[in-house]
């Protein structure tokens, strides 16, 4: 069974990934962020942003081929899919003018290829997230990296996010309003979702 867990920065990814990976026994794929372009990338974005989001987007693909050729693993936890790297980061490079029209379209045929040669998801979790909540959870957690992040950048990635979901996605997906279930806090609300992942497990091995 595959998992995939979507979200802003700050949005608990990563924490739910590892909540859900002991308690189901899981194999996780957390987001490599090594890339050798961020650095060219801060100092001049428009010049490098296609080839950031190229090689992470190629680093994407070699996870997911890599996650869903093991065939050990009963359920497999994604932290961030490759679908985000194109409809939100890379769109929203675009959108800022950091990207030039023929790299996005450039971008936007790779990434359409391989989609179409790897399945979707069995469940997306979209872990959805006001900016107060998401600079509330970035200082909590205190990555010197993050301190500094612009809240209409959030904002704007909070667009692309739920534009995304609800009108270009198309697959199965639980939202959890991180403004309202917090699942660190509450048991309650990780007890809900691990019941929607006990659910469609029971309908896997029936169908």
């Amino acid at each position: 069974m595959y998992i995939a867990i979507a979200g802003n920065i700050g949005s608990g990814k990563t924490t739910l990934t590892e909540m859900l990976t002991e308690r189901y026994g899981a194999k996780a794929y957390l987001e490599n962020i090594d890339n050798p372009y961020l650095g060219d990338f801060y100092e001049d974005m428009r010049r490098w942003s296609f080839h950031l989001q190229t090689r992470f987007l190629a680093s994407r693909i070699e996870q997911t081929m890599a996650m869903l050729a093991d065939k050990s693993q009963h359920m497999i936890i994604q932290d961030r899919t490759i679908y985000e790297d194109a409809h939100i980061f890379a769109g929203n490079l675009h959108e800022m003018g950091l990207m030039s029209s023929r790299d996005i379209e450039t971008y936007m045929q790779i990434f359409q290829l391989v989609t179409n040669l790897v399945q979707k998801p069995d469940l997306l979790i979209y872990l959805k997230a006001s900016v107060p909540t998401l600079v509330r959870q970035i200082h909590k957690r205190g990555r010197d990296y993050e301190m500094n992040i612009d809240e209409a950048y959030l904002e704007r990635l909070n667009k692309k996010y739920n534009q995304w979901i609800g009108e270009l996605y198309g697959g199965p997906v639980l939202v959890v309003d991180k403004d309202t279930e917090d699942f660190v806090e509450d048991p309650a609300v990780f007890e809900r979702i691990c019941a929607e992942l006990d659910k469609l497990d029971v309908q896997k091995r029936l169908f």
